[in-house]
């Protein structure tokens, strides 16, 4: 049987991976030694989900192992030499504050981590395609330097600019300030494209928006959709940080994502980037989100503005898709913003 090698596999997007591939018909070996729960606290650990695949999937084998190991990255690669299909690599260090604590375990994970991956596919399973998730943090805040002004509840690009749809993959990374976090996944992001162009590898690198679903085991510090849709139902308080709560994200449904990895596994290049997210189909600002949580729940959420935003946080961001259907057509989005929150209170009231 072959074997799709998925990292952070008791993740949101890991776990969907697995879900997707083993319905397929491939069997699934899982790498995730539950960092989440030492990043963002018990609330957030990844071991109910877990235990979950284990129970679900008939061909699920667990890797409780570190990515910044490269010998026990290599022992499970060479366990399944000959039979990987594919790589998908979602493990990660997501947070902007917490890279800042401790820049060497973030770079060790969101860096060195991929390395050793990649270096591992190409010695055991160099004609496997090698899908990473990467984030929109690459381009720093050069996305703040778009001509925006503000409306009653968002910031909004200026009418008939290019990036007017959505941001593309042609804006510069460069001369920006990405926030360790976002350093650290540039090195990766470049390092996939590298084996991919210098090797000739099957890689591919998906630039997030917001990814979420009604798995997300949301915290302040990532994953705020599902942490505000949580916090409005629950009561707990929840804060809003900077640009008066009209900074807009795009959100796309882990289901949506996982499905754009099966189109480019169907049909791999070598080297590739994307900006992926939900782009003008599913996005709204931070008030816009609160006001839809508030509807779908039929709760008020208790929330505090703090003035001073993020380091690096984006005012406006909206992926441009575009390149990514253009060159799979056959890719189409399932799920909106409403759709999202509807399953995320749902999943939270049980």
């Amino acid at each position: 049987m072959k074997i799709v090698i998925v990292t952070g596999s008791a993740g949101l997007i890991g776990s969907e991976t697995a879900r997707r591939f083993h319905e397929e018909g491939y069997a699934i070996a899982g790498i995730d030694n539950d960092m989440r729960a030492r990043f963002f606290g018990a609330d957030a650990s990844t071991h109910p989900t877990l235990e979950r695949l284990q129970r679900d999937l008939k061909h699920y084998d667990h890797h409780a192992i570190d990515i910044r190991d490269f010998d026990a990255v290599k022992g499970v690669f060479e366990k399944y030499r000959g039979q990987i299909a594919l790589i998908v690599h979602t493990a990660a260090q997501p947070s902007h504050d917490w890279a800042a604590r401790e820049p060497h375990t973030d770079f060790g994970v969101n860096a060195t981590g991929t390395l050793n991956l990649l270096e591992a596919t190409r010695l055991n399973a160099p004609e496997a395609p090698f899908i990473f998730t990467s984030t929109n943090k690459v381009y720093g805040d050069t996305p703040n330097r778009l001509p925006l002004h503000e409306t009653d509840t968002r910031w909004e690009i200026a009418a008939g600019h290019p990036y007017e749809p959505g941001i593309a993959e042609d804006m510069s990374i460069d001369q920006t300030k990405h926030s360790l976090f976002g350093a650290s996944k540039v090195a990766a992001d470049v390092l996939v494209q590298e084996y991919g162009r210098y090797f000739n590898m099957p890689t591919v690198c998906f630039r997030g928006g917001c990814l979420t679903g009604p798995g997300h085991a949301g915290t302040e510090l990532h994953g705020f959709l599902a942490y505000l849709m949580k916090c409005t139902v629950t009561g707990k308080p929840y804060r809003v940080f900077g640009y008066h709560g009209k900074q807009v994200r795009d959100n796309i449904h882990s289901y949506d994502l996982v499905e754009a990895f099966w189109q480019f596994f169907r049909a791999p290049r070598a080297g590739e980037v994307y900006n992926i997210g939900g782009s003008r189909h599913s996005h709204g600002s931070m008030l816009e989100s609160i006001a839809l949580c508030e509807e779908i729940s039929g709760k008020k959420l208790d929330y505090a503005y703090v003035e001073d935003n993020r380091i690096g946080d984006h005012i406006w961001y909206v992926s441009d898709v575009r390149k990514f259907q253009a060159h799979y057509p056959g890719w189409r989005y399932r799920y909106n913003m409403r759709d999202i929150l509807e399953q995320i209170a749902k999943a939270i009231q049980g």
